[in-house]
């Protein structure tokens, strides 16, 4: 049997591990926890499974075992710290949660020998979650003192996409060996066994620096997006930051409108766990009350063919609590649904954002204002980029009283995805700080941006009735309200005090108080 993942083959008659054909040493006992590892990657394995597969049941000091698995995650090119490969789930155990391939050793096949220079190794099989590579920047400076810019580019995009659970990405290490080769990208990535790959340039003049880059899917050939970047060269290693950030916020929900793509043109009885998940975001960012029922059905799905799914689990919580939020459905009747899931999802994956973003959403809605807060923290240590938490923890910061830094939280989503298909909900959060705040001004122009991109988003016109009628402008206040009151019907001051988490009692009051002005009852 061979195990395929991550660019290394594990051949467990041979009992050898190699990577690009090289042939990596690895202590016996090493090698045995790594197959017993991928063999129950499927889920935890504790560390009284370990020490009675590998040692026999025999007394093992806890050192021992640390470094027989640190020892590992060496032999792979993985680390304690980073953890992509073979993660600890403390007080659980360790599971292998890098995408793996399997396929039968052929009868008297030789082991693979490494690759002349100028020859295409075999190609591997694409693994069950989209796999990307993001190959070394290419300087364009003329001056190879340069290249330590364009490389670190590379690795930090590398390293932050790795942090996207449902991602498969090429290690480093793999990817660099084409620095400075000329081998078509369609050939790379057969080699890689990847679908989408990522590359870019970087070109320096003087005290500026331009960044180029585009993401290809290579079963297609089609370019799904590209940007250039001007920037003021300065602190170099706050302009790495920042540019690696704004990619990898970029290329995340065009990944996800790929995938949801080819989901469409599969059968429907061939659809994966996988395939459901980005169908049902699909619908989710549609922001209608039809597609979030379509997109919890199709969740529903996903999670009866994987319950231990906490993406899954994580978007289902979401999607309950927003349908309240937006006065779709019934908040009592959904939080006790939502709460289950969100649990469930951070029980089945610890490490998934959405996991902790759905649980955070539900705490909010249960006036559980400290725990909701923290879970969103928790969401953004896990991925950093991910503007979905970075707006909605803008909304328990701003529910909570704190508007300044829910503006902030807000305007860093706005920043991080520009193009997100959830940025009208943004701007329509930023819209209530600014209420909060008592900028009235600034507060209507922003929920007019929201609605100017989705004319029937309810939280657009909820704050630009309230925001209108503080300040004075008692026509738009009116005319807002019609608004709200059509694609609300059941919206109401009652309905307002009781389903809004507003935690302070002055706050809560202003809110009503701009409905009330409005004409509201």
């Amino acid at each position: 049997m061979q195990f395929l993942f991550s660019n290394h083959v594990l051949d467990t008659d041979r009992r050898e591990l190699s990577s690009a054909g090289r042939v990596i040493p690895v202590e016996p006992q090493v090698f045995d926890l790594l197959v017993h590892l991928l063999e129950n990657r499927d889920r935890v394995v504790s560390k009284d499974d370990l020490i009675d597969k590998i040692w026999g049941g025999r007394i093992v000091s806890e050192s021992t075992l640390t470094s027989r698995i640190n020892a590992a995650r060496k032999a792979i090119g993985d680390s304690g710290v980073e953890q992509n490969l073979i993660r600890t789930v403390p007080r659980k155990g360790v599971r292998f949660v890098s995408a793996v391939v399997t396929q039968l050793r052929s009868a008297g096949a030789e082991a693979a020998a490494p690759a002349p220079a100028n020859q295409v190794r075999p190609g591997l099989p694409l693994p069950d979650r989209p796999a990307i590579a993001v190959l070394p920047f290419a300087n364009m400076s003329g001056d190879r003192e340069q290249d330590y810019f364009s490389d670190g580019i590379s690795e930090d995009i590398i390293t932050a996409l790795s942090k996207l659970r449902w991602l498969f990405v090429i290690a480093r290490n793999s990817s660099f060996i084409y620095k400075g080769r000329s081998v078509q990208i369609g050939l790379i990535a057969q080699e890689l066994g990847v679908r989408y790959v990522v590359e870019g340039s970087v070109r320096r003049s003087g005290e500026r620096i331009r960044i180029s880059v585009q993401l290809t899917d290579v079963s297609t050939g089609s370019h799904i997006w590209a940007e250039r970047y001007d920037r003021e060269l300065a602190d170099v290693f706050a302009l790495q930051d920042e540019i690696t950030e704004s990619i990898v916020a970029a290329i995340e929900p065009q990944l996800y409108v790929a995938e949801n793509f080819r989901a469409q043109r599969k059968p429907p009885g061939s659809l994966d766990a996988w395939d459901l998940v980005v169908r049902g975001l699909s619908h989710f960012w549609r922001v209608t009350r039809q597609d979030n029922m379509v997109a919890q059905a199709l969740l529903e799905k996903a999670i009866a063919i994987d319950p231990h799914y906490g993406q899954a689990l994580g978007v289902l919580a979401t999607s309950h609590i927003f349908g309240a939020h937006m006065g779709w459905s019934d908040m009592g009747s959904v939080v006790p649904v939502a709460e289950r899931a969100g649990l469930a999802a951070v029980e089945a994956d610890t490490e998934d954002a959405w996991a902790h973003h759905g649980l955070a959403y539900t705490y909010l809605f249960e006036r559980r204002f400290d725990d909701a807060i923290a879970e969103f923290e928790l969401a953004l240590r896990l991925n950093p980029n991910f503007s979905f938490a970075q707006a909605f923890h803008g909304v328990a910061l701003c529910y909570s009283g704190r508007w300044e830094e829910g503006d902030l939280a807000v305007r860093r989503a706005l920043r991080l995805s520009p193009r997100d298909p959830s940025s009208t909900l943004y701007f329509g959060i930023a819209a209530y700080a600014q209420f909060i705040g008592r900028n009235y001004d600034e507060a209507i122009r922003l929920a007019r941006e929201s609605l100017r991109q989705r004319g029937d988003f309810v939280g657009g016109h909820r704050v630009l009735t309230a925001a209108a009628a503080m300040a004075g402008y008692d026509e738009v206040a009116r005319t807002a309200l019609q608004e709200l009151r059509r694609t609300q019907p059941n919206v109401s001051l009652a309905w307002i005090e009781s389903e809004l988490p507003i935690k302070q009692q002055a706050e809560r009051e202003h809110y009503l108080e701009g409905f009330r002005r409005a004409g509201l009852t």
